[in-house]
């Protein structure tokens, strides 16, 4: 039956789609020695085109699914927390993962992986569960949305970039690492790139650029594309070594061929895997 897992996703994107696609298809074959015990949504039916294809999708595979809508959710409180009172904001973070664990507790699951999970996790599910996210960026590196993550590595100049799986904190991508994956943003493909950004910041702020341009800048879109041909690998990779027990983790502390590590960095086996057609 294989390592029985939950599964969280907002669905909001064709990856998400495609990262379930590829892990039912590894359990389906025995590549991925595991199971998917439930799937948990923090959407509904109806209230997005790209989570209903999501909704739908899991129902077409036959797995457990559990829809439970953020946005629903004490809304007078959301609004608060949205406006910019954080005090609200853990409140109703706590209060709806409270909720979700109380749906979720029929399931027995090893651990759990964030998959496109657009939520920061309350704090006691978090004491009581253990669960995996993928972060476009390697440890240590900046934090939130990937957009967000791309447009600080061109802020820093950055040397390389890269991609984790870590263990879920109530600290926004701030749980330790399992593995990581890193390329350098220096090679011959990068430098012109680099280039062209050199002297349009000559005319205008990052800021600005990042506000006529966004996600078309090219810059942008090579360091993304370089990451994001990553994560499947990266997730795959984690995932087989996870259920094989190859990787471990006890009392919050990762550990590799029993020795403790802080992430383990698989970058030539998913180099491997990104350069296969």
């Amino acid at each position: 039956m294989g390592v029985a897992i939950g599964w969280f996703s907002t669905g909001r994107d064709k990856a998400a789609r495609d990262l379930l696609a590829l892990v039912v298809k590894g359990s389906t074959t025995g590549e991925l020695p595991l199971k998917i015990a439930f799937v948990f949504c923090n959407r509904e039916a109806g209230e997005a085109p790209e989570s209903d294809e999501f909704i739908r999708q899991v129902r077409q595979y036959g797995l457990a699914l559990v829809c439970f809508s953020s946005a629903r959710f004490e809304p007078a409180l959301r609004r608060r927390g949205l406006s910019g009172d954080e005090a609200a904001l853990g409140e109703w973070r706590d209060a709806y993962h409270a909720e979700v664990e109380r749906l979720l507790r029929p399931y027995q699951v090893v651990f759990s992986f964030l998959a496109g999970y657009m939520l920061i996790v309350g704090r006691e599910i978090c004491a009581r569960h253990t669960m995996l996210n993928l972060h476009p960026a390697l440890p240590g590196g900046p934090k939130g949305a990937w957009e967000d993550v791309v447009w600080e590595l061109i802020a820093r100049q950055a040397e390389e970039a890269g991609a984790m799986i870590h263990l879920v904190t109530p600290e926004l991508d701030a749980g330790p690492p399992v593995t990581y994956c890193r390329f350098s943003l220096k090679t011959p493909e990068f430098r012109p790139l680099w280039a062209e950004m050199t002297q349009k910041l000559r005319e205008r702020t990052l800021a600005e650029i990042r506000a006529a341009e966004g996600v078309k800048n090219r810059l942008f879109q090579a360091i993304r594309h370089a990451e994001f041909s990553r994560e499947l690998p990266l997730i795959w990779l984690t995932l087989q070594k996870l259920a094989y027990g190859v990787i471990v983790w006890r009392e919050g502390k990762v550990f590799f061929e029993d020795r403790p590590v802080s992430g383990l960095d698989i970058s030539p086996e998913v180099d491997r895997l990104v350069l296969v057609p």
